[in-house]
């Protein structure tokens, strides 16, 4: 129960702040970036939303099949997440190459997990954790176009993500899953916070 109160409210927190960054940045701020974004929000809403039958759903062949698409919702939604800050250079040879490898990246994760969960096994956290740091590879061109308050929340949730890894691996630990997951919703949060500054708060 602690687990899927934890799920709701950061499904409700993507909605809601979710639709606020599209409303504004379609009528005002960014209109050129809301196909961008629309796929942003539609990742987050995924990887909560298939997050939550997944964990909540009854020990059955179900459980199994969504654990498949709950692993690769993650590489979807790193991806996802990349594509508004990408877009932003989008037009320069490092953002062409970032985003090629970054989405690239991420399918390939998607079609492992899907296809051969089992061989994957923990080597997809690696993945994970070296798609989601791969920013640092353009930081120098990122710090130049994204405002200082964007890249430090932007940092903040990548450490948020990172530190969550401990409790996903501290399988002994009494609510570990939940204390997981908080620190998903709490780094998805941060990285929504910075859409929102780069995208409307500092183009009003």
């Amino acid at each position: 129960m602690a687990d899927c109160a934890v799920h709701i409210l950061g499904l409700v927190v993507a909605i809601a702040l979710g639709s606020i960054l599209l409303t504004l940045a379609t009528i005002d701020t960014a209109p050129e970036a809301v196909p961008a974004l629309s796929l942003y929000i539609g990742t987050l809403i995924a990887v909560l939303g298939v997050s939550l039958a997944y964990n909540m759903w009854p020990v059955s062949p179900v459980k199994a099949v969504l654990a498949r698409f709950d692993q690769a919702a993650i590489f979807l939604f790193i991806a996802g997440t990349y594509t508004p800050f990408l877009a932003v250079i989008g037009g320069t040879a490092t953002g062409l190459v970032m985003t090629s490898f970054v989405w690239g990246a991420s399918l390939v994760g998607v079609a492992l997990k899907l296809i051969v969960p089992r061989r994957f096994g923990r080597l997809a956290i690696l993945l994970y954790l070296a798609i989601g740091w791969s920013g640092v590879l353009v930081f120098q061109s990122l710090a130049q176009t994204l405002p200082m308050s964007t890249m430090w929340l932007l940092l903040a949730g990548g450490v948020v993500y990172s530190a969550g890894i401990i409790f996903h691996l501290w399988e002994r630990l009494k609510f570990q899953n939940v204390l997981w997951h908080v620190f998903v919703v709490t780094g998805a949060s941060l990285h929504l916070w910075a859409v929102l500054d780069c995208m409307v708060i500092q183009r009003l």
